[in-house]
């Protein structure tokens, strides 16, 4: 028994080395022209899609996603606002509002463009001797004038990215275990939404956000 679990242990320790490879291996780099030709600057965020089964996922992303693209450089519309404004239209469920069409939210809330994300993964995993709380989310800004797609991405995050440390078979299996019950009663995973969202959103690199107007780097990425 001891032999098969070691065996296990080895396959998800091989497993881990060529997702962190993979991980390494630069992304194809994202046309941006149709964006810096839009030049918005305004951006209305949708209520994120969840495909996850963590209820929790929606709120807990969009919480996260207004921040990177202020810091990037762009007017966002308050959250509380477009809530508010969905709700008095009768309008509560994230499938139903990314169905409204682009012109429509033009002219309600007046902004340049809107994104749309859509969460992939939210939650604690357990796997003999690993636990880890995992987002990935995908996003896509989409010009409210014309209904062109300026840019799209998408970025994960995991607590377990430090790597697990040593302590024997036995010793893993026990940290995995306790990590389990801690993520799961402290929802550990809004954390790493946060840097899912941020590495999805935050410009400044190849496949990123433009920098808006309202950024000093504006117009030099």
């Amino acid at each position: 028994m001891l032999r098969h679990i070691a065996r296990i242990a080895a396959w998800t320790a091989t497993f881990a080395l060529f997702a962190q490879l993979a991980a390494c291996t630069t992304a194809p780099k994202i046309d941006r022209t149709a964006f810096q030709a839009a030049k918005p600057t305004s951006i209305l965020v949708l209520p994120p899609l969840n495909d996850a089964p963590d209820v929790n996922a929606t709120p807990s992303v969009l919480s996260h996603a207004t921040y990177p693209l202020a810091e990037a450089g762009y007017y966002v519309m308050p959250v509380t606002l477009v809530a508010e404004t969905f709700r008095q239209n009768g309008m509560s469920v994230p499938s139903d509002i990314h169905e409204v069409p682009y012109t429509k939210l033009r002219e309600i809330f007046g902004a340049d463009a809107a994104l749309y994300i859509k969460v992939n993964r939210y939650g604690t995993s357990y796997m003999i001797i690993s636990s880890a709380a995992v987002v990935q989310v995908q996003a896509q800004l989409i010009d409210l004038k014309n209904g062109q797609e300026l840019w799209k991405g998408q970025a994960s995050a995991s607590s377990e990215e430090g790597g697990n440390s040593g302590g024997g078979l036995a010793g893993m299996l026990i940290t995995a275990l306790l990590k389990q019950v801690i993520n799961s009663t402290t929802d550990a995973s809004h954390g790493v939404a946060g840097i899912a969202t941020s590495r999805l959103l935050a410009a400044g690199h190849p496949n990123g956000v433009l920098y808006g107007p309202r950024s000093p780097l504006y117009g030099k990425d």
